[in-house]
């Protein structure tokens, strides 16, 4: 699918909407979250995973708790 997105004023930010093929692709459905990731063509949006928040607090506790040792490995 090569269809042209029209951004459009949303209060003080902007929108796109996305056409129901796009939507089903994703496997997303109105009012859920999507993740863009900004890579060297583009972005690349995908549906959220449910997990992430989780695993990010999780590597974020160990990075907190293991500082020192990490410090060392990055050397």
């Amino acid at each position: 699918m090569n269809a042209p997105l029209k951004i459009t004023k949303v209060g003080n930010s902007a929108g796109l909407i996305l056409p129901k093929e796009v939507l089903a692709h994703l496997n997303a459905a109105v009012g859920e979250n999507l993740t863009v990731v900004f890579t060297p063509r583009g972005i690349e949006l995908s549906a959220a995973d449910p997990d992430f928040d989780q695993q990010m607090a999780a590597a974020r506790e160990v990075m907190a708790r293991r500082k020192r040792a990490l410090r060392e490995l990055a050397k």
